[in-house]
């Protein structure tokens, strides 16, 4: 893994991950830094963490792409698949613990996978 200027920006973003410690939308991102830096720094930021395998992304069952911190940090390792729980309610997303098994099809090769898992969560079951 290649080192990353900490930049202010960088910083500002890591440290709302390192605070949440949950999946983040990008567009919410944007919304909360409207103000500190404007939205192409944002996604710039963003693309540039994903790159270095710090965060990962996956897309929402709203549609838009939602990042969190890797635990292995490694941009390409099969290792790190794993899926996501998004809750209908109050529409958080988690990741899973959980190993993924992706299968091997004859003449293709497969680049990336994603699960999302739609449904409710702890808090609003209760």
């Amino acid at each position: 893994m290649r080192t990353i200027r900490k930049t202010k920006a960088v910083q500002t973003i890591l440290d709302i991950f390192y605070e949440n410690r949950e999946a983040l939308a990008a567009i919410k991102l944007v919304e909360q830094l409207k103000g500190v830096m404007n939205k192409t720094t944002v996604y710039r930021v963003l693309d540039r963490l994903e790159a270095m395998g710090i965060l990962h992304t996956f897309k929402g069952s709203d549609g838009f792409r939602w990042y969190a911190m890797r635990s292995v940090a490694s941009s390409s390792d099969q290792s790190a698949l794993h899926p996501h729980f998004q809750c209908r309610e109050c529409g958080k997303i988690k990741c899973l613990n959980q190993e993924l098994f992706i299968p091997q099809i004859p003449n293709h090769k497969i680049d990336s996978a994603e699960l999302l898992l739609v449904g409710q969560c702890e808090n609003c079951l209760s």
